[in-house]
């Protein structure tokens, strides 16, 4: 098993890697947009539509992301409109604190959301922000470094959270969706992101006040970042499943992968956005 799951994150790591650095910017789109559609078809079990719904789901995700591509870009993926961009990220943004209340009050919150079509709903309100955060980001300059620094405040949240929460841990988080996850860990993941926005802040001289707020931009990515993996353990613990599909052998389904980021993604993107990060890199 740990063979296999090295060498499927080997691939992965390619994959992203040559998506992120070789790929034009309209086919860079484009594949998101696909790998979102899968992702989505591992939404529509965990929002335990049958065969034939999943299909309707897939087709409203499509056409969501097709009237996001026309809303935000016209289809020219490197010039979008920043104000629209803003509206769609910012619902995001709500949704991800919201969420966080109802992992808190899990398995009470399931009468909110437990409907199947709530779920879908859920989903859309999750993929499409995702994908449009993404190709953003993408489309700015130095837009590959600032999506791997993205995977990079995720990692890092992971990691502090690990060690710390190995350590020290021993206030549950939210138990009845992650019993592994402490407070302590969640702090500690916080604390590794917080040094790293510092480093990167004295790196690249940011003045002051664009610090501060890319400073506070990274420690709330960071924070939904945790909130994207509660989400995804929720719904699936209250589907009954281990995980989202087995299409990745050895890491199980695409969101099982992606589920930090699809939170993560939205918050740092709008972060990035009021800091002016990109004309600083």
């Amino acid at each position: 098993m740990l063979k296999q799951r090295i060498i499927t994150a080997l691939v992965l790591v390619a994959l992203f890697l040559g998506l992120l650095f070789f790929v034009p910017m309209q086919w860079f789109a484009i594949a998101v947009a696909a790998i979102i559609l899968l992702g989505g078809w591992e939404w529509a079990n965990l929002s335990n539509l049958n065969r034939a719904l999943r299909f309707v789901f897939l087709g409203a995700l499509g056409a969501a992301l097709i009237g996001t591509a026309r809303y935000v870009f016209n289809f020219e993926f490197t010039s979008p409109d920043i104000d629209r961009a803003r509206q769609i990220l910012a619902v995001a943004c709500g949704w991800w604190a919201l969420a966080f209340l109802w992992v808190q009050g899990y398995p009470a919150s399931a009468m909110l959301w437990g409907n199947r079509w709530a779920r879908g709903l859920i989903g859309l309100v999750v993929l499409v922000p995702a994908w449009l955060s993404v190709v953003i980001l993408q489309g700015l300059e130095h837009g590959a470094w600032l999506v791997l620094f993205v995977v990079a405040v995720v990692v890092a949240a992971d990691v502090g959270a690990y060690f710390v929460g190995r350590k020290y841990g021993k206030h549950k988080l939210a138990r009845e969706v992650s019993p592994g996850k402490s407070w302590e860990g969640f702090f500690g993941g916080l604390a590794a992101c917080l040094i790293l926005a510092l480093v990167v802040s004295f790196a690249f001289d940011l003045p002051a006040k664009n610090t501060v707020l890319f400073t506070f931009g990274v420690l709330v990515t960071a924070l939904a970042s945790v909130i994207g993996d509660l989400v995804e353990s929720m719904f699936k613990r209250h589907r009954g499943i281990k995980d989202s599909s087995r299409i990745l052998p050895g890491h199980g389904g695409i969101l099982d992968r992606l589920d930090s980021l699809t939170a993560a993604l939205p918050v740092f993107t709008m972060a990035a956005l009021a800091s002016e990060l990109p004309k600083y890199l």
